[in-house]
């Protein structure tokens, strides 16, 4: 039996691991803080992410955590797999990364292999010279916060970085990787490194054009949702495309790889017009909310009370890394602001009051914000939205709630794609 170890028990590594575990391996998770692997033998799991506890619960006889570097010595395979952080102008920090490559080839067996799966910038697979080459590879990562269980046990495909392009995958390395039954794409290093970046670009591309078009939409009268399923059904464009419109681009990884080819084109001359328009886009999306608060509410009302639902960057995740509603909240910190999300915690937001439920948190208040979409909130009704809240302004940049039925109840709604509604 082929028996994998995950370095670093971040997100990345711990969904990865369990979904390895779950394709029939042995699994070993490793990592340096032994209060993490802690917390993980008694299967506390300590990031959010949907039916991730039940399988690590499932697979717990293939899968085991150690903080002892010495036990990666039993791996046939060892995949770095530790977040990489980045910085708020999403520079990434790869001397984290680095450290943990040299201390596991030090405990690795003389022909174990070791796959880099955490995202690093092109280059930098090829310069690592403390290993092998023949025993070195770079994998794509398939992460996506709170989608990461179905995406680690159900990928698309698996991009596979090696020395040269016409290497063989090494027959362990292929057995894992095809136990997962999706297509198997080997090139060069710098290849795989830089597809994870063109597939962002293209992600960055998709979001811009429905953030852009969205708001010609809120100002001709058109409405994005009606026009967006007819671009999926153009099949230069696809059904899968993503077209909804949101508050920028958030998170981490995306802004990272802007960063990367920024760097590069730096040292290289190479264009970048269309990338700090995209990022120029991003950040004007991402002040959406202040924008539409400041000027259906604030202007005539400064004291206006603000109920703001969710803190984490997009649903199903505790990541606020570039979140919008930070960015809205830090417009406000003078203000007469309440919080809720299901997950952060309210104290990132120390001038704020926090509410146990959404609801709660609408109590009083004079203008709703739906800051992040967690399912949860879809589920609000609009007449106990009326019966609780002292204003009539409701700001819904995904859609959760129903506009027209806010609009008869005598809300004015505003949300992305579409004029605002107000009570006919």
């Amino acid at each position: 039996m082929i028996t994998v170890g995950f370095a670093g028990m971040t997100h990345l590594g711990i969904n990865s691991a369990v979904a390895t575990a779950a394709r029939g391996f042995n699994v070993l998770g490793f990592d340096h803080d032994a209060a993490v692997i802690e917390r993980l033998t008694r299967h506390e799991i300590p990031i959010v992410e949907p039916d991730l506890d039940a399988l690590v619960a499932e697979n717990a006889k293939r899968l085991r955590f150690s903080a002892k570097p010495a036990d990666l010595a039993a791996c046939d395979i060892v995949y770095i797999a530790a977040d990489v952080p980045t910085d708020d102008h999403g520079k990434s920090n790869l001397a984290p990364i680095r450290d943990l490559i040299t201390s596991v080839i030090k405990q690795m067996n003389d022909k174990a292999l070791l796959v880099v799966l955490c995202q690093v910038p092109p280059g930098f697979t090829r310069s690592l010279t403390t290993i092998p080459h023949d025993r070195l590879y770079y994998q794509v990562e398939t992460l996506i916060f709170g989608r990461a269980v179905d995406r680690a046990l159900n990928p698309e495909r698996f991009i596979v970085g090696c020395a040269a392009p016409e290497s063989l995958i090494e027959p362990r390395f292929k057995a894992v990787l095809e136990a997962f039954k999706c297509p198997i794409l080997p090139m060069r290093y710098e290849s795989a490194e830089l597809a994870k970046i063109s597939i962002n670009f293209c992600l960055v591309a998709s979001v811009t054009v429905a953030n852009t078009l969205a708001e010609v939409s809120e100002a001709i009268g058109a409405d994005w949702s009606e026009i967006a399923p007819a671009l999926k059904l153009d099949k230069r464009i696809g059904p899968f495309s993503y077209l909804t419109p949101g508050l920028g681009i958030s998170g981490g990884n995306l802004e990272r790889d802007l960063r990367t080819v920024l760097d590069i084109a730096e040292t290289k001359h190479t264009d970048t017009g269309m990338i700090e328009a995209w990022i120029s886009n991003s950040q004007y999306r991402k002040d959406w909310c202040w924008r539409t608060l400041e000027t259906y509410a604030l202007k005539a009302n400064p004291k206006a009370r603000v109920a703001v639902l969710g803190l984490a960057y997009k649903e199903n995740t505790a990541s606020t890394k570039n979140s919008p509603s930070l960015l809205l909240l830090s417009h406000l910190e003078r203000g007469d602001v309440c919080v809720h999300d299901p997950v952060v915690a309210p104290s990132i937001v120390p001038f704020a009051k926090s509410a146990g439920s959404a609801l709660a948190c609408a109590e009083g208040a004079d203008v709703l914000v739906l800051a992040t979409p967690w399912p949860e909130y879809k589920t609000l009704a609009i007449a106990d939205l009326a019966k609780a809240m002292r204003g009539r302004l409701i700001i819904d940049p995904y859609r959760l709630l129903n506009g027209p039925a806010a609009a008869k109840a005598g809300f004015a709604y505003h949300t992305l794609g579409m004029p605002p509604l107000t009570a006919s």
